[in-house]
């Protein structure tokens, strides 16, 4: 576990990113349309439904704080990084705006989602207006990393959709596969996190080497928090959460531990997998067992193990770059993401 002190110093990194990339953030969506600029604001935290100022959770901005850091540790200046930040952060709100419409679920960052208040399409059409901002952003920055960086974004946003496309996928089958499910998680969740990686060395003028190593890290790292989000989707307390108890679960996700559970080979395995089959909604005591199940077969144990062992590989590609302070960040950010509640 990362000591408080520890936890204290990365929550001081993301304040700090969060200074940087905020008023450009804001200032990119208010070029947006208005029907689109109000959907974007109330997601990001921004102002209620009606367009009033509020003080809901705008997420930890975790990406663009990645990107910053990976900017000042190849000697860059975060500043000049700002753009990168902004536009992957935009690229993973457009990607939680369209999951909430797919998943079907009701609350985000402990309150209503867009979709269940301003509708399907228009939920939609507010995702997409922020995937052509991110370019956007790359592009009005003038950067001269901006064209390959723009190039390196959608590559990840390719991977990003194939990966939710296979998670959705998933829930129509009846049998998975470990490594299929494994390759979802690399699409759905590593490859942006590599990105906001690779953007910050480019941006900050970083060697081949330097942006090949922190893609990887950020990679393994974006892995690792798959694994430990998909522990949360399960036995995750609602108030860190802000998702029902049991989510995953209750959309019979076949998330990482549970595609490792119903391959195990075990009673546990066969008797789960039953469970998934059903066509009615699961009660809360289902619920329950799914969950005993799961643990049972070993897949709560495993998926801890992968996202520790994943920690490891990304700390052993950033042990070959500068001893920085922002080296100690980023290992910082790493350790706090992996070891969440759960």
């Amino acid at each position: 576990m990362v000591a408080p002190e520890r936890v204290n110093d990365t929550e001081q990194t993301l304040a700090w990113s969060r200074e940087l990339v905020d008023p450009a953030l804001r200032s990119a969506v208010d070029t947006l349309p208005a029907s689109m600029r109000r959907i974007a604001g109330y997601h990001l935290g921004w102002w209620d439904q009606h367009g009033g100022r509020t003080s809901a959770s705008s997420g930890k901005a975790v990406r663009p704080t990645l990107t910053l850091l990976c900017a000042a540790l190849v000697g860059g200046s975060p500043k000049e990084a700002v753009p990168a930040g902004v536009a992957v952060e935009l690229v993973h709100n457009f990607s939680l705006l369209h999951d909430d419409v797919m998943d079907g679920d009701l609350t985000r960052r402990h309150r209503p989602t867009a979709w269940s208040l301003f509708g399907i399409g228009a939920a939609i059409l507010a995702g997409d207006a922020l995937l052509t901002l991110a370019l956007d952003a790359l592009a009005a920055s003038a950067h001269p990393a901006a064209g390959p960086g723009m190039r390196m974004l959608s590559a990840a946003v390719q991977e990003l959709v194939d990966g939710q496309c296979a998670d959705m996928e998933f829930e129509q089958r009846s049998a998975v596969d470990l490594a299929e499910c494994q390759h979802m998680a690399q699409g759905k969740t590593a490859a942006l996190m590599g990105a906001a990686c690779a953007l910050g060395a480019t941006f900050g003028g970083g060697s081949q080497e330097q942006v090949g190593r922190l893609r990887t890290f950020g990679e393994h790292v974006g892995l690792a928090f798959q694994h430990v989000d998909d522990l949360l989707g399960i036995w995750g307390d609602e108030r860190t959460t802000g998702k029902p108890v049991y989510s995953d679960l209750r959309n019979r996700k076949k998330s990482l531990p549970v595609v490792y559970a119903l391959t195990s080979g075990t009673p546990e395995a066969r008797e789960l997998a039953a469970m998934y089959a059903g066509g009615e909604p699961p009660t809360d005591e289902e619920l329950r067992t799914a969950a005993n199940l799961v643990d049972r077969a070993g897949g709560r144990a495993w998926s801890q193990e992968q996202a520790d062992d994943l920690m490891a590989r990304a700390l052993a590609h950033l042990a070959h770059l500068p001893p920085t302070p922002s080296a100690t960040e980023l290992t910082d950010l790493a350790h706090h993401l992996t070891h969440r509640t759960h």
